[in-house]
């Protein structure tokens, strides 16, 4: 099966989400306040998930971010229990960087479609292939991919990364996303072989769509997720991360930004920067996968009922097997490290 049929079915077999009243809303929120104070637990959660879960990890002493702070947050902070509102690999890397600490997760069935078109049946068998490349893998990947990989990298740090290993002479393997590797390829010049697959959210915004839409707002700015299309990034004043396009709609001095990335980052920005307007980058609309348009599906399968009650039970732990886990940290390691070394580079103090 292709990975894009193979997407698809999982798209169809998703149940379809329910909408709570807000006297339900209220009772979860409270209960699941009352279950993080007695079971010592935190919320962690994405930029991607429903703006409730985001109040609700803000609220509480949680952390909305991106999956780079996402995983030093958990990783760091004094909580025995981290609820992971995202997606799976969010879990897994949790569980990987905090292997004294319960992982629980809403819903252990929220994917991405880019773990879902890496299966590491195929991927190792390729990485073998081209054993003299250097092998970096976007953190979208399952532990075992990670674990089959030299480096491990996200969105925000992505093109640093390759920046740094092209001027030690590397050539390199990555996976999974293709938009995001050709990005990086392009602005890099590196010698990079990329695996084939994409986001069924940023894979669905248009170019031809994104010129009406300027066309309607002519002042607006266009802010793009690197793992848009290239068409969709030709057309961007700013091209980065979740927390880089949070960070670039406060800074610039534009009243309006058309956004190309999922639409739950939305919550962050209006929190920020209250008096601008931001709209959705248009998608294709009516393709077989338009149930991601704009909106991860498997973001959206985490609600406050899954939460409340894998709270209450201690259902859908993640855990990664030890020798499994071990191995995927070495690559993860090397990524809070330069990570943190690049930080103290910007800020002058390396």
């Amino acid at each position: 099966m292709s990975d894009t049929l193979l997407v698809r079915e999982y798209l169809a077999n998703l149940p379809d989400k329910t909408e709570l009243a807000s006297s339900e809303r209220d009772q979860y929120r409270h209960a699941i306040k009352k279950l993080l104070k007695e079971k010592n637990a935190v919320l962690v959660a994405h930029y991607y998930t429903d703006p409730e879960l985001q109040s609700l990890a803000e609220e509480t002493g949680g952390i909305v971010a991106d999956s780079l702070e996402m995983a030093r947050f958990g990783r760091d902070c004094n909580a025995q229990v981290l609820v992971v509102a995202g997606v799976r690999f969010m879990g897994e890397t949790a569980s990987i960087l905090s292997p004294e600490k319960t992982v629980l997760m809403p819903t252990v069935e929220a994917t991405c479609s880019l773990d879902i078109a890496c299966p590491i049946e195929e991927f190792a068998p390729f990485c073998d292939q081209h054993s003299d490349r250097t092998v970096v893998v976007y953190a979208n990947t399952s532990a075992a991919v990670k674990a089959r990989a030299d480096w491990v990298v996200t969105s925000s740090i992505a093109l640093d990364v390759i920046e740094h290993l092209k001027a030690k002479g590397e050539k390199i393997l990555w996976a999974p996303d293709r938009h995001l590797g050709h990005y990086i390829q392009e602005k890099t010049g590196a010698d990079m072989l990329l695996w084939n697959a994409a986001c069924i959210v940023h894979e669905e915004f248009k170019a031809k769509g994104l010129f009406d839409m300027k066309t309607l707002y002519p002042d607006a700015k266009i802010l793009a997720h690197p793992e848009s299309p290239a068409s969709v990034l030709s057309m961007a004043d700013v091209i980065g991360s979740t927390s880089q396009l949070i960070k670039a709609a406060c800074d610039l001095p534009d009243q309006t930004f058309i956004v190309a990335t999922d639409q739950g980052i939305f919550y962050k920005m209006q929190q920020l920067a209250p008096e601008k307007t931001f709209i959705i980058a248009p998608t294709a609309g009516k393709d077989a996968t338009c149930r991601s348009c704009a909106s991860c599906p498997w973001m959206g399968m985490n609600s406050l009922q899954a939460m409340y009650e894998s709270l209450r039970d201690g259902s859908n732990e993640v855990r990664v097997e030890a020798e499994l886990a071990k191995k995927a940290m070495i690559p993860l390691q090397r990524m809070l490290d330069f990570s943190a070394q690049h930080k103290l580079k910007v800020q002058g103090k390396a």
